[in-house]
């Protein structure tokens, strides 16, 4: 077993264990916590803040690689939905059949499995989704949604320090994933990705350490969660 479908298999196990006491009775029916999701530009570092607040929050970190695993792997599909109250499946089920049912721009089974993963995730919570558009498929108020940014200096230069580029390098991985991921939710969402309509917080790390946003950033969900009791304080 490969250490993604380690992780993907632990966190499932978690799941299944939370509902099966529901079940049981043994533990009181609660709110799941929210699905935190991560969009972030590259050389923000916001897949380090994103790994960085699901250990603050004791969250399991989706990042792209997971996310594939889940939606290619018909087993792994599978068990997530299985992790839900049978009541959650159908809901999820009815609502992607009104989704795929009109004109959708890409109805390939990736994006099928895509929605019906992200949704999944947000229903049993306790994770942090980098990428993948996830905050476009859910709702505004579903989760906390976040974009990382900087500028194009700050973020050459991180991509320098960290990953050993060259600068001239580091200026094109830039300019390509800018284009990748703009061109990704715009023709898959028919969205802007840096419209800030579809963000609960846009955090530019050009002069804020790390450590000092996660604490803020928890702070922040705390702030939109605490009537749901989704956290503690």
């Amino acid at each position: 077993m490969s250490s993604i479908e380690q992780i993907v298999d632990r966190q499932i196990r978690k799941w299944e264990l939370l509902r099966e006491r529901s079940e049981n009775g043994e533990i009181e029916r609660e709110f799941p916590p929210p699905i935190i999701t991560v969009s972030r530009k590259r050389g923000s570092r916001g897949s380090y803040l994103a790994r960085r607040l699901a250990e603050e929050l004791e969250y399991q970190l989706m990042h792209k690689e997971i996310i594939d695993h889940i939606v290619n792997s018909s087993g792994m599909r599978r068990r997530l939905i299985e992790s839900l109250d049978e009541k959650y499946r159908n809901q999820i089920e009815l609502w992607l059949e009104g989704i795929f049912k009109g004109p959708y721009s890409d109805s390939s089974d990736y994006f099928k499995h895509l929605y019906r993963a992200i949704i999944t995730l947000s229903r049993l919570g306790g994770v942090v989704v980098v990428g993948r558009g996830s905050n476009f498929i859910l709702t505004i108020q579903t989760g906390f949604h976040m974009r990382v940014v900087a500028s194009s200096a700050i973020r050459e230069q991180n991509l320098m320090k960290y990953e050993r580029l060259s600068q001239e390098e580091a200026r094109r991985q830039i300019e390509i994933s800018d284009n990748e991921r703009r061109d990704f939710i715009k023709h898959n969402f028919k969205r802007d990705i840096d419209d800030p309509e579809y963000y609960d917080l846009i955090f530019s790390t050009n002069y804020i350490d790390i450590e000092d946003a996660v604490v803020f950033m928890r702070k922040a969900i705390n702030a939109k969660f605490t009537k749901q009791k989704y956290l503690a304080d």
